[in-house]
């Protein structure tokens, strides 16, 4: 159902309410946009279902904590959200330069929120409200900084989150069932100091026996921030714990206290993840923004119809966010919100999106997952698929039929990420000639990152056949549907375990398909990843092997280039790399070469070395034709010195 009203954001739309108190403050470092793909909104609009009055201040004045107190003083508590992206991502590039534009904000003005403001806000709620009102972090920012971790923005190891932001709890994952326990029990007046066994929730203790889920304590914030080894272990340890079936609780101590962190919480069940989205929202960003917020626009007119992903990339966070169990909504729901989209005004028949984390994904990867959970030093997918993979595209295919067949909708399209290996394996091809044949806009974006095996096994991905038998297949159907739809690879420079010759050996493949990409990703290291781990430690968490990594922005600055090496102003970067990795032989007039020679290099007015060519018997009557033809290829030098000579000899007879 869709809303009529937003939720008070100021001691005005309170009163228009005839509120004259208020049960739970939401603080928000997005701008309020009433629709389900902001996590905080969804957690206010969950709050406001479970009957409390529901008050939200995005994006307020860090400066002093009078912004906190306008709506006057919660009486159970307050939540904080630290948005959608990290913070620091949001605000910075991986070269360390402050982005233009925050998409979430007003606008798209930089400078509307602090940078870590989960930090900022706590402390400024605390500074308002006193030591004795309960205050609750969460969102991505607080999850994947729940345990000490390497800060790239820092360049150092960061305490736990929770000694750096004065918070009572914790709320990491998805949160909707711990918030909804810890409302419950503080609108009971159960001492927030007493909430300690919710699941999904961290907090701090003065012993580390406290925790009551049989726990393993990771070595402690010194140690990890002097001993790059031990940062590398409490990595694997935290991972491996990171599992609602079977995962324990873990302890990290601090400074004299610890940090204990339950088990995950268990996905939602199908029914509540329906009733979640069927919530009033009003999809729509909050008039008190004349600007309107440019995130709304890639997600107004798309759906969510799942969350988990057991794909395992190292370098994406979701596996320490949302975790790896797949859980999704039912078909009813994703048509009920299809049906809202399609009395939009501003609907023009087309579906921007049906997806999630991994877009394909609408199951637990095996049986065996719900009863045991996920596998440990396992993955699903990579390098090779796990035997037991339930590879069953069947109820994405129906879900994608019936959206298409909604009066009103002309197009559905997929722009998610595609796991196009879990494709391959499934048997049934009906999901993939449908996919090409309906859901693509003109292009379908993959993520292969690499062609190097060493490379995609350090990143968790499949190797590099798999993705060129799926550019056979997906190339095959579009000839097949006489379709002109491309494939668009993403692309990884300078992740931990490349090389400048394992750049290279990318490079060549890109140039031999004709592949010349716009733009390359640097691999950014976020808080709590494996590859972030590797980054910062030179060591793989999962078997304490050494690493490579490119550290230097002038190295990542050498790998990037390579990817680009059409790009007139790379040129110099290229060469460097070239010559550091020694290739050389790529600097050339051969078609396998990457760049030409110019005029003041030292490689210019070098013939390649080809190999002696057996020259083709002459036939009668065929006269030089063919060996004109064939012998002139690759000889624009000599031809032009025989021009030269007559040139000298004809101004000497002048």
């Amino acid at each position: 159902m869709r809303g009529t009203e937003f939720l008070p954001v100021s001691r005005e739309d309170m009163l228009r309410k005839e509120w004259y108190y208020y049960d739970f403050l939401v603080v928000m470092a997005d701008a309020y946009v009433d629709h389900p793909s902001f996590g905080s909104t969804l957690i206010a609009r969950l709050l406001e279902a479970e009957g409390y009055r529901v008050a939200v201040l995005a994006q307020p004045d860090w400066h002093s904590a009078e912004a906190f107190t306008a709506m006057g003083r919660p009486r159970f508590g307050v939540f904080i959200g630290g948005g959608n992206l990290d913070s620091m991502v949001a605000h910075y590039t991986v070269a360390g330069r402050r982005r233009e534009r925050d998409l979430y904000s007003p606008g798209g003005r930089m400078g509307c929120r602090p940078d870590r403001p989960t930090i900022v806000y706590a402390n400024r709620a605390r500074e308002a409200f006193g030591s004795d009102m309960p205050i609750v972090i969460g969102g991505l920012e607080a999850s994947l900084r729940r345990f000490a971790h390497y800060d790239y923005w820092d360049d150092k190891v960061r305490r736990p989150i929770l000694f750096d932001a004065p918070a009572d709890l914790l709320v990491y994952g998805m949160g909707e069932t711990a918030t909804r326990e810890i409302a419950r029990r503080l609108a009971n007046k159960v001492p927030v100091r007493e909430i300690t066994d919710v699941r999904g929730t961290a907090y701090i203790a003065s012993q580390a026996d406290r925790c009551i889920y049989r726990p393993v304590t990771v070595p402690s914030y010194e140690r990890v921030r002097e001993d790059r080894r031990e940062y590398a272990a409490a990595t694997k340890l935290q991972y491996d714990e990171n599992d609602p079936i079977r995962g324990r609780g873990v302890v990290q101590p601090c400074q004299g206290r610890y940090l204990t962190a339950n088990p995950p919480a268990r996905p939602l069940p199908r029914e509540e993840l329906d009733r979640l989205y069927d919530l009033p929202f009003t999809r729509e960003v909050h008039p008190m923004y004349t600007q309107g917020v440019p995130a709304i626009e890639e997600v107004r007119f798309s759906i969510t119809h799942n969350r988990g992903c057991f794909g395992g990339c190292n370098f994406c966070a979701l596996t320490f966010h949302q975790g790896r169990m797949v859980t999704s909504r039912s078909i009813e729901s994703v048509v009920r919100e299809a049906e809202i989209l399609t009395k939009d005004p501003q609907f023009k028949g087309y579906i921007h999106d049906v997806g999630g984390p991994t877009a394909n994904f609408r199951h637990a990867s095996c049986p065996g997952q719900k009863k045991h959970g996920c596998c440990k030093n396992r993955s699903c997918l990579a390098p090779e698929p796990c035997k037991n993979l339930d590879a069953d595209h069947s109820e994405y295919t129906e879900l994608l039929r019936r959206l298409r067949a909604l009066p009103g909708v002309k197009k559905v399209f997929v722009r998610s990420g595609i796991r196009y290996d879990y494709m391959l394996l499934d048997r049934n091809p009906e999901f993939f000639r449908e996919l090409v044949a309906h859901h693509i806009s003109g292009q379908l974006k993959v993520a292969p990152e690499h062609c190097v095996s060493s490379v995609l096994d350090y990143m968790g991905k499949p190797h590099f056949h798999v993705f060129e038998k799926f550019w056979r297949k997906y190339r095959k159907l579009n000839e097949t549907d006489r379709k002109e739809q491309y494939l668009v690879p993403y692309l990884m420079s300078s992740h931990p375990g490349c090389t400048l010759a394992d750049a290279v050996q990318l490079a060549e493949f890109l140039h031999k398909t004709g592949h010349q990409p716009e733009q390359v990703q640097d691999f950014y290291p976020t808080p709590g990843t494996i590859s972030t781990c590797m980054y910062y430690t030179g060591l793989d968490p999962r078997d304490m092997t050494e690493v490579y990594v490119a550290r230097t922005p002038h190295e990542k600055a050498l790998q990037r280039a390579l990817l680009q090496w059409g790009r007139r102003e790379l040129r110099p970067l290229v060469v460097e790399a070239l010559e550091q990795a020694g290739r050389t032989d790529l600097i050339g007039y051969e078609d396998r070469c990457l760049i030409r020679p110019q005029k003041g290099e030292k490689y210019f007015g070098k013939q390649p070395q080809q190999p002696e060519k057996k020259q083709p018997e002459r036939q009668p009557g065929a006269g030089n034709f063919r060996h004109r033809r064939e012998g002139t290829a690759g000889r624009k030098g000599r031809m032009s010195q025989r021009k030269k000579d007559a040139f000298a000899k004809r101004r000497k007879e002048k």
